[in-house]
């Protein structure tokens, strides 16, 4: 006997895949986001800031309605990909992976600001000074002492695309195998007469992944802000 069935280590596998990749869409975005609102002044900015942290209030159906309406196949943004380059998000993963991203940014964002703004100026004014150019200066000297909040914002990214459910059901729907992660399992589990055990199941792993999330994400802050001789 099995621990999970298919049907289960299908959405399992399908959550892992859909953070995964909405884990890799946030990266960049929130490291230009966030290095944005840390070191420039510019026309709009709280506008911006408003923006990206409004999915923290807003009721995750919401932003799924929201992403629907733009981003389906009837949407003006959807319909415009769908026509120019053949990419749709209706009633695929993909457009999961865009509910998580858009649910998740802000917590990519606001660690990587703060962490951003925790570095001294100064150095990076030194580096540059010696003629290194901005991208150099923020690879080697800005990226690196920023390291220990990338590393939260992803890990705290990757948990919460994990549990993202309101979302996903507005926009992609519930399709097994192609848009059902573990909470919209549970959620078929929950209305199913008799499957509470399956949804049970579900609901541990949930719990033991998002653990193993924070646990791995503080483990590795703690010793890079060790080496990088930061102190709490």
């Amino acid at each position: 006997m099995t621990l999970l069935s298919d049907y289960e280590l299908t959405a399992l596998l399908l959550s892992l895949k859909v953070a995964g990749y909405a884990v890799l869409w946030l990266l960049p975005i929130g490291l230009g986001i966030g290095w944005l609102l840390a070191r420039k002044e510019f026309f709009g900015k709280s506008a911006l800031d408003s923006l990206v942290h409004l999915p923290l209030v807003l009721p995750p159906v919401v932003v799924g309605y929201l992403l629907l309406i733009s981003m389906g196949k009837q949407g003006a943004i959807g319909q415009w990909l769908n026509a120019w380059f053949g990419i749709s998000f209706s009633f695929s993963w993909r457009g999961a992976v865009l509910a998580c991203v858009v649910i998740a940014l802000p917590l990519m964002v606001r660690s990587i600001r703060l962490s951003l703004e925790g570095v001294d100026p100064k150095l990076e004014q030194a580096a540059r000074t010696l003629g290194a150019s901005p991208l150099k200066v923020f690879v080697t000297i800005t990226l690196p002492l920023t390291l220990p909040g990338v590393i939260t914002g992803v890990m705290l990214s990757f948990a919460r695309s994990l549990g993202e459910f309101g979302a996903t059901i507005s926009f992609v729907s519930n399709i097994p195998g192609e848009t059902q992660t573990i909470p919209l399992a549970m959620y078929n589990f929950l209305e199913t007469p008799g499957a509470e055990m399956e949804a049970a199941r579900l609901c541990v792993i949930s719990i033991v992944i998002a653990l193993l999330s924070l646990f791995i994400s503080e483990w590795v802050s703690r010793r890079m802000k060790h080496k990088l001789g930061v102190s709490r």
